[in-house]
């Protein structure tokens, strides 16, 4: 159905101690599914498989097909736990996907035309790098994509400056928090030119 397949076994052996375990002695990540209509299962997956699938940014907002013990069932990214030092994921969270039913995912935010404000002189930073979308399977994006060819400096685009793909509601909006996704800055003024100013 799509490129995008993990392999999983069900793991009984459960809790932190467990986890560290199949971390340390057989290179697996452990993990839950959860959501649909039925239980919550834990599962493991090789590290390398987990790592190259992430390489591919679109995972994390795609659809993939999971495969536990010869059972398939599609699932979203919801949460990963990565290691604060090394970046390895260290715990992974999926929602299965039904078809018909709203499920909420982490998309990756791109931005285009950075220039246009940079040649004005100003300085762009990135608030965010990923936006938390509501919206059902068919509609899922890959990308939310963030044109800043009109923005002035000063500005910050907050995401409802934004404009969401039909069928896509950005969660954050929805529970009325209008977050910051860039903002546009005039440059940092060297200290010696602030003091000449000051005086």
């Amino acid at each position: 159905m799509n490129d995008f397949t993990l392999n999983a076994e069900v793991r009984s052996d459960l809790g932190k101690g467990a986890s560290r375990r199949l971390r340390r002695l057989a290179s697996l990540v452990p993990a839950v599914v959860y959501g649909g209509d039925k239980a919550p299962e834990s599962i493991s997956m090789l590290a390398k498989e987990v790592a190259k699938l992430l390489e591919n940014e679109a995972a994390y907002s795609h659809i993939i097909e999971l495969n536990v013990g010869g059972t398939k069932q599609n699932v979203v990214i919801k949460a990963l736990q990565r290691h604060p030092a090394k970046g390895h994921v260290m715990h992974a969270d999926f929602v299965r996907v039904v078809a018909g039913q709203k499920l909420t995912a982490i998309v990756p935010v791109h931005f285009i035309n950075e220039e246009a404000p940079v040649k004005k002189g100003g300085e762009i930073s990135h608030v965010t790098s990923e936006i938390e979308v509501s919206c059902l399977p068919k509609d899922l994006p890959e990308f939310i994509e963030v044109d800043l060819a009109d923005a002035e400096i000063g500005s910050i685009i907050h995401l409802s400056d934004l404009k969401a793909p039909k069928g896509v509601e950005f969660v954050a909006l929805a529970h009325g928090d209008d977050k910051a996704v860039a903002n546009v800055h005039a440059p940092r003024v060297a200290p010696e030119a602030a003091e000449g100013a000051a005086e």
